[in-house]
């Protein structure tokens, strides 16, 4: 099977390799036998609308156009091979709730329709009090004078629908579009409704679940949807993909990298950045429709497709940004809360470095040529390395380190919605119990055992404060938060407390720090100070505690019964 196929009419005026199928004729061809197809006009497993925007509007010369249609076929190819968005699918039934105010509203829906297309159910908007469920089974519970009924429905037409209908899947209002595209969309989803995995979770590294507080729920937050939902009493997450509208803006904001987006995961990501080399990467979401734009794209110009726009976090774009070696354009109307901290924070750190801004960003065709005309590479900013296995954190700490390497380039403030920070302990007060570092899950916190120390990589602390209240210790750990100091020592380990350890006093055995013996002894001396051999266990290590104890039991017994004869 070929693989590959372009389709236009007009043909092309330029050869591309003979792994793509050039066709002018749609008769020439079977759809469902190409994995990628430069237009939906041909059925293929992914379709890369940006092949001929590039090829329509690049002024590259014809060798280089020769290559770059080639490496955007193979980029294409690459994002459908490690994408995790499994698709599945929901029975949904000929049952439809109709919410209108008006009769005209009714009566111009009902004209809409033939009378077997639906099991039509109709209310009127005040008696509406809940809808919960997704599409194919949605819950509508309705105020029957002074009774509760539920309506067990398939899909749901509100006109002018409020938040609460638009919450989940399966509510559609013909005021966004029309009355007809509404019906056509609501007998298309009829039998089989399909939609796909957008999202993937990684618990081990989220800083909600399984925590005794309440330290991030960001994801929850920015949800528009019920696709994300939380229990605050088992502190879990539960995820509903078939509410799921696939934006990403979940992604960009979760600190630690719990949540991946599925079409384009982080591999997916620094996989296709490698294609970017030499190039002025054009970041154009799926929505965007470029084939509609007519727009000089300057040489060394190229598309870089995704499917959400809400999803790219300081991670990725700086995968992008040192890869290519240049700015990057992001062509998008709408950036998200996680995005937008992103390329603040990103940006700011690229004018102390090179004096330039990292990303450009364009919300609509005018300021897309500008961002095209002002788009330059950046000296000395290329940077790659083997980021396999890595987490999100430590991705961004190796690429950070690279820019700022032996310079002192001051300090970033971050955001509301991405946050860093430095962690700082008294030492005084410090014992080395290492509460902070069990609840730490991106190993920014650390224990040496080689020199008994508690360690810190700033470069990696999210700053969510679950080792500031883990902390048995009064006034001894504190966070400077929303705080990045591009330094060298910020992707260092830095000491943050250190203790000598303390051998028992009967076997010798080291078993804990100086510091905690001593609290202890401090805490339990004064109730102690009347028996010598509890004074001298607090000193001793498990092992021995008992047996002195014990051992002083027997004596006490044995002289007792002596002194009674």
């Amino acid at each position: 099977m070929q693989e590959f196929i372009y389709y236009n009419p007009k043909g092309l005026d330029f050869p591309v390799s003979e792994e793509i199928l050039v066709t002018t004729n749609l008769d020439d061809v079977q759809d469902g036998d190409f994995l990628i197809s430069n237009t939906k006009e041909i059925q293929a497993e992914l379709i890369a609308e940006e092949i001929s925007f590039y090829i329509n509007n690049s002024q590259d010369s014809m060798a280089d156009k020769i290559k770059n249609v080639q490496k955007l076929y193979e980029i294409a190819a690459n994002k459908y091979d490690l994408a995790q968005d499994i698709s599945y699918s929901q029975e949904v039934s000929k049952q439809l709730l109709l919410i209108a105010n008006t009769k005209e509203e009714y009566e111009n829906f009902k004209a809409a329709i033939k009378s077997d297309d639906f099991e039509l159910f109709f209310v009127k908007e005040n008696i509406v009090k809940e809808i919960s469920g997704h599409i194919g089974n949605l819950s509508v519970v309705v105020d029957d004078e002074g009774n509760d009924v539920t309506l067990n429905v398939s899909q749901i037409v509100w006109f002018d629908a409020k938040q609460m209908g638009l919450n989940q899947s399966g509510t559609f209002d013909p005021n966004l579009s029309s009355v007809e595209e509404v019906v056509e969309l609501l007998k298309s989803n009829i039998n089989q409704y399909s939609y796909k995995k957008f999202t993937t979770y990684d618990e081990s590294i989220c800083q909600y679940h399984g925590r005794r507080e309440e330290i991030c729920s960001k994801c929850e937050e920015v949800c528009p949807t019920v696709a994300i939902t939380k229990d605050d009493k088992t502190k879990t997450l539960a995820f509903s993909q078939i509410d799921c509208h696939g934006c990403g803006g979940c992604i960009s904001v979760c600190p630690s990298g719990a949540l991946e987006y599925a079409p384009s995961n982080q591999e997916s990501i620094y996989e296709m950045s490698k294609s970017y080399e030499n190039t002025h990467p054009l970041i154009v979401p799926q929505k965007m429709n470029v084939g509609d734009l007519n727009i000089s794209l300057k040489e060394n110009v190229l598309p870089f497709a995704i499917e959400g726009e809400k999803f790219l976090h300081e991670g990725s774009f700086l995968t992008l940004l040192q890869l290519s070696g240049s700015q990057v354009i992001f062509y998008t109307d709408f950036i998200s809360k996680g995005s937008g901290d992103a390329i603040r924070i990103v940006n700011d750190i690229y004018q102390k470095k090179y004096s330039k801004d990292a990303i450009l960003v364009a919300m609509n065709e005018e300021e897309l040529k500008t961002a095209l005309d002002e788009v330059s590479f950046i000296e000395n900013s290329r940077f790659n390395f083997n980021q396999d296995g890595l987490k999100k954190r430590e991705i961004i700490s190796h690429r950070l380190q690279k820019i700022v390497g032996d310079d002192d380039l001051g300090v970033v403030k971050t955001g509301e919605h991405i946050h860093y920070g430095l962690v700082e302990v008294n030492q005084d007060k410090c014992t080395l119990c290492l509460v902070c570092v069990g609840s730490c899950n991106v190993n920014a916190l650390q224990a040496d055992a080689s020199d008994n120390t508690l360690r810190l990589n700033p470069s990696l602390c999210t700053s969510c404060g679950y080792c500031e209240i883990s902390c048995p210790e009064t006034d001894c750990l504190t966070i400077k938060r929303d705080v990045i100091n591009l330094e060298p020592t910020w992707f260092k380990e830095n000491i943050l407390a250190q203790d000598e350890l303390f051998a028992c006093v009967e076997c010798g055995k080291d078993f804990a720090t100086t510091k905690s013996v001593n609290k202890i002894a401090d805490m339990m001396g004064p109730i102690f100070a009347s028996d010598p051999v509890k004074t001298r266990s607090l000193y001793c290590c498990a092992d021995c505690k008992p047996k002195i104890m014990m051992q002083n039991y027997f004596d006490q017994k044995n002289q007792g019964n002596t002194n009674a004869r």
